[in-house]
């Protein structure tokens, strides 16, 4: 008996038993006590007045400043639109062509020239070019301010200790956020986009750069010192040369990261781009032309993102680098020579300046009309699915068993036997996972229960408080339960409560989905390459196409509402899981697996007793990003009906009200932090105990 108890280790399960205890008083006397589900309006924080107060100041003093900023950058992005506008779209096509070859052969130059001629057959050539015009100014301008981040936080460990913070509110707090403040100061037009784009862009640069530099090896630099370098000549022919790979994963990352703002740049932007086409034809609900304005956003960003990924692949770089001078030059002498020709033969062929529009394909109607057929005949089927995951496991994750359960919903109601059915089965489980298993079940299953009895959005905030806060402690330490009390706090004064509340609730939904399903597809593809190789084109796609695209497919057949949000949220935050999941199952050491084999392991053993447990920590790393995909989706999704600090975030910005929405997205960028900081601290001790670092 003494060793079960002390295999039950008291001093971890004492506290849970002491927040349990606390939470069923909460929960009991909730209806007496209001204050413990809604903070009285007197204890609220008006941070969000506060900003608006320095904001009206500092649009005030610096207005002038950023007005500045913004007609210099006008300059060359109506330059770069310009340019692509009055070339021919064939000579367009021939130098990205040949610049896909030249990074990754001619497959990539195939699909980039299929891509692009999709663009000419169904009439967005022009909005295609301005589209690029934008990227083109805003991923310089991304790369330029990333490596001068970098550089200095290289340089000194100050700045570094700014800087990293400054990253992480950057990549975590929602775009839509601080689109408002960035709005007051460079006012309404299409540079707004291009700064907008930038800013979110430049954090993956900043973070590679840096991490190249650092992996810069010793022998290296010594090599460089003994060579008689300066400082100077130190960093930039040796330290620079040496982290080029690192970089260009950051010129590649920041890429896509700036393609991905040009929807959302359209709101405020509003030129005459692919992502005001995909926006306005939303907003009229023409889904068969927001579907071909998406597909071109997408192609587009699959073409620069292999593009951009040939140029990081090493052993072509490495081969590149063997060419002689004139080797290299030849395709780029080549491609100047096929846009010179095509320049002039435009000038005596109409076709080549201006796709004939008797000869577009453009099958918008199409579409529409495939969509209303399937709507019309199949509705009962759509209606039934999504009745079905609403009622039965939306619901009770947002408002718990006692509200979700009805004669409408679920044919009957809640009796006082069936609660007691309900008590009595949640006991027994406990139980015997607290004898039989471990505490840590007992206490997961406990919280399980009561969250869908009680629904996410019913628990008591002093309740929630201390189970997140007891979690960041025993897993994190003493730091992360301490930034995890005060991130709580803030959304709790700041009154944004009920708000996050409702984004955990959806976010929580999706992320389960997407850990059982992702995961069971990454186990699947560890196992047979040809699932493997399936998967592969669907995760970038994925990955790769903006966050309003992927609404478009779902907002097509299930209509404005949480369940339409739900699958959106699912299909852009999946990707991370099977990836993960995958990636750490198929990196086993092989000697591991080995000594499984000779011990006579079967399949299912070696999968679920060997292999699984070693992957866990890249597994919780998959869990850790799909989480973070799952909150930067939540803005978009408030667009088709998702409630929450999203759809706050969404208003703020149609009011200008920057309080608001730099309140609601700090919030959301918090809450993105303590699931960060819990998951790595987790995955790190389960590393250290399996003796991966």
């Amino acid at each position: 008996m003494r060793t079960k108890l002390s295999k039950w280790n008291y001093q971890g399960v004492a506290p849970w038993i002491a927040v349990i205890l606390i939470t069923c008083v909460c929960l009991l006397l909730r209806d007496q006590v209001s204050w413990l589900v809604t903070l009285p309006v007197e204890l609220i924080i008006p941070f969000a007045d506060w900003i608006n107060v320095f904001m009206d100041w500092f649009i005030g003093a610096f207005k002038w400043l950023f007005r500045s900023f913004n007609w210099l950058l006008s300059w060359p992005m109506a330059g770069a639109q310009g340019l692509l506008q009055w070339l021919p779209w064939p000579a367009t096509m021939a130098g990205f062509c040949v610049l896909a070859y030249v990074s990754s052969g001619w497959r990539l130059s195939l699909f980039t020239g299929l891509a692009l001629f999709y663009m000419v057959l169904t009439g967005y050539w022009l909005p295609s070019m301005n589209t690029l015009g934008i990227v083109f100014v805003s991923i310089p301008l991304a790369i330029a301010a990333g490596l001068v981040l970098a550089v200095g936080a290289y340089k000194s460990a100050r700045i570094n200790k700014i800087v990293q913070p400054i990253l992480d509110l950057m990549q975590t707090v929602p775009t839509f956020a601080y689109l408002i403040p960035i709005l007051l100061l460079f006012g309404f037009g299409p540079v707004v986009g291009v700064v907008a784009s930038a800013i979110y862009a430049c954090p993956p640069m900043v973070r590679n750069t840096i991490l190249g530099l650092q992996k810069v090896p010793i022998d290296v630099l010594e090599s460089g010192i003994m060579s008689g370098s300066t400082k100077r000549q130190l960093f930039w022919w040796v330290q620079i040369p040496s982290a080029l790979p690192n970089i260009m994963v950051g010129v590649n990352q920041t890429t896509m990261a700036a393609l991905s703002m040009v929807i959302i740049a359209a709101i405020i932007g509003g030129s005459a781009d692919m992502g005001w086409e995909v926006l306005s034809t939303m907003r009229k609900a023409q889904f068969g032309q927001s579907l071909l304005a998406g597909t071109v956003i997408a192609l587009i960003a699959m073409v620069l993102d292999r593009i951009s990924r040939g140029f990081t692949d090493r052993t072509r770089a490495v081969e590149r680098q063997h060419l002689s001078r004139a080797e290299r030059s030849k395709p780029w002498l080549f491609v100047f020579g096929l846009m010179v020709i095509f320049t002039l033969l435009s000038l005596f062929i109409p076709i080549l300046r201006v796709f004939p529009q008797a000869w577009i394909f453009y099958p918008a109607d199409s579409i529409n009309d495939g969509l209303r057929f399937i709507t019309a005949n199949y509705s009962n089927l759509t209606d039934a699915v999504k009745e079905t995951i609403f009622f039965y496991y939306l619901l009770p994750l947002k408002v718990g068993f006692t509200k979700a359960i009805s004669p409408f919903s679920w044919g009957f109601s809640l009796t006082p036997a069936m609660i007691s059915g309900y008590a009595v089965a949640l006991t027994a489980v406990v139980g015997w996972l607290f004898v039989k298993r471990s505490w840590q079940s007992a206490v997961m299953v406990v919280i399980i229960g009561g969250l869908l009895y009680f629904g996410i959005t019913a628990i008591p905030w002093v309740a929630f408080v201390l189970v997140v806060t007891l979690l960041a402690w025993q897993v994190g330490g003493l730091q992360v339960a301490a930034l995890s009390l005060f991130d709580w706090l803030f959304m709790l004064f700041s009154g944004v409560w009920p708000q996050a509340m409702l984004s955990v609730y959806m976010c929580l939904a999706a992320v389960v989905v997407c850990l059982l399903l992702g995961g069971g597809l990454g186990i699947w593809a560890s196992g047979n390459q040809a699932v493997s190789n399936f998967l592969r084109p669907i995760n970038d796609t994925l990955q790769s196409m903006p966050l309003f695209v992927i609404l478009i497919p779902f907002l097509m057949f299930f209509q404005i509402g949480e369940f339409t949000s739900f699958l959106a949220i699912i299909a852009y935050a999946i990707v991370p899981t099977i990836r993960y999941t995958e990636h750490g199952l198929r990196n086993v050491p092989a000697a591991t697996v080995e000594a499984a084999q000779s011990m006579g392991c079967t399949k299912r053993q070696l999968l679920w007793a060997v292999k699984m447990p070693l992957a866990i920590p890249e597994v919780m790393l998959g869990l850790n990003q799909t989480i973070l995909f799952a909150l930067a989706m939540l803005v978009i999704t408030a667009l088709v009906g998702s409630k929450g600090l999203g759809q706050s975030v969404y208003i703020a910005l149609s009011s200008a009200n920057a309080g608001q929405g730099m309140v609601a997205g700090l919030s959301m960028a918090l809450i993105a932090i303590i699931a960060d900081r819990i998951i790595q601290s987790w995955s790190k001790k389960r590393k250290q105990a399996l003796g991966l670092t």
